[in-house]
Formats: C-alpha cells, sequence, structure tokens
C-alpha cells in the first residue's frame, strides 16, 4: 500500500534554463505552477553544475552543523522532542552533491523515529528535495527531484516537491509570504490530509502541523 511522504521538520524551489531543467518525465507531468518561470518541475535530468555546493536560501538555511530541536505535540501520545541535523558530509545523487539532513524523534519510553532527507540549491537560490534514505532518491527508478522552497517565496506559487509513482507525490503551495512563508503540503496519497509549514527568514522552519497524524512541531526559541 502507497504511503506518502511528509517532509522533515526542517523543511523542512527563479529560472534556472530551459536548457537545463527541460523535458518532462516519464512518469509524472509537470505541476503547473502559477509564477515558477520556465521551471520543470519535477526534474527528470538534473545538471550538476546548475547547482551550488551548499544550501543558503534564506527561508531555509542548512549550513553543515547546524542542528534546530522541536517541540512535539502529538494527539493520543505524549508529548516528544524533534532534533534535526545538518550532516557535515555531502550525499551524490543523480551526480548532483547534496546536503544530508536528518531528523530524529524521540517521546517517552518509544524507540527513536529517525529519518534523512537529501537537499540541493541551484544556482539562482531555489532549493530542491532530491529524496529519503531508505526510501526514494531521484534518479533511481523513475524518481525525479522536485522544489522545496524558491529563492523568493510568491504567494500562489505550486509546484511538485518530489515525484515517484505511488511513492512520493507531494504539491508544495504558498499560502502566506509575509512576515514569514507559510507552505501548505498536499498529496493525491493522502486525500483530505495537510501539513503546514512555517518558514522564518534566517532561520529556516519554525513550525509544522501535520494534520493527519496531529504532530504539531514548535521551534524552541
Amino acid at each position: 500500500m502507497a504511503r506518502r511522504l511528509r517532509p522533515v521538520a526542517v523543511l523542512l524551489s527563479a529560472v534556472v534554463g530551459a536548457a537545463v531543467l527541460g523535458g518532462c518525465g516519464t512518469g509524472a507531468m509537470p505541476y503547473p505552477p502559477s509564477g515558477i518561470d520556465e521551471l520543470v518541475i519535477p526534474t527528470p535530468s538534473p545538471t550538476p553544475t546548475d547547482f551550488v555546493a551548499h544550501v543558503d536560501n534564506p527561508w531555509l538555511p542548512l549550513r553543515p552543523g547546524r542542528t534546530w530541536v522541536y517541540d512535539v505535540r502529538r494527539t493520543g501520545h505524549p508529548d516528544a522532542v524533534r532534533t534535526v541535523s545538518v550532516l557535515t558530509s555531502q550525499t551524490l545523487i543523480a551526480g548532483v552533491r547534496t546536503t544530508a539532513v536528518r531528523s530524529v524523534l524521540a517521546g517517552p519510553g518509544e524507540q527513536r523515529e529517525t529519518q534523512t532527507d537529501y537537499y540541493a540549491q541551484d544556482t539562482r537560490g531555489n532549493v530542491w528535495w532530491f529524496g529519503r534514505a531508505g526510501v526514494w532518491r531521484a534518479g533511481a527508478e523513475g524518481a525525479q527531484a522536485g522544489l522545496v522552497v524558491t529563492a523568493t517565496p510568491r504567494l500562489g506559487d505550486g509546484y511538485r516537491a518530489g515525484y515517484e509513482t505511488g511513492r512520493v507525490e507531494d504539491v508544495v503551495t504558498v499560502n502566506q509570504v509575509t512576515p514569514d512563508v507559510k507552505l501548505e503540503w498536499t498529496s493525491p496519497l493522502s486525500p483530505g490530509s495537510v501539513v503546514w509549514q512555517t518558514l522564518r527568514r534566517g532561520i529556516g522552519v519554525v513550525e509544522r502541523l501535520d494534520t493527519s497524524t496531529g504532530e504539531h512541531d514548535t521551534l524552541r526559541r
């Protein structure tokens, strides 16, 4: 049974050029955007030279070694703590050097839940999601990298966050741009479910709410 992938708490993409990200994927039609200039999202063939070494987008800065700690309220479960860390080593995916971000959820008397996601930033400052360890990876089995956040988010922008048929079909919509950016994550694999993320300039994700699980992450001050 296919399950929807939910964006990691740190999560949580300006023109790269039609020649760079041109063409459609074999399994995913690009999600029609409302203002994402000329990008093909998801992209079936990322060009490594169109990505930079590190992710420094002001809405999702992923400096190696940086850590965020979130208090997590959960429906039907005790409160927990999520620790999100940017790893110092990079991972090569589809020819692109990606930044690995590890999330660890720890609740009282529970086994820790760990997941690692991979991101890369293009030369225009857009941040792309390249996969999740052990689940999906761009360039493997038809999976394609998608957009997480643009260099300059605009109200109403919509795009795929990644694509692999029946595994990851998330779509992101920008619902607010000031003073913080608010992203709405939905998927046809989980009808009626929404994940809300609030991104703050210079910090990254400060709040996350998953309506299907009741998990509500709040960044510690």
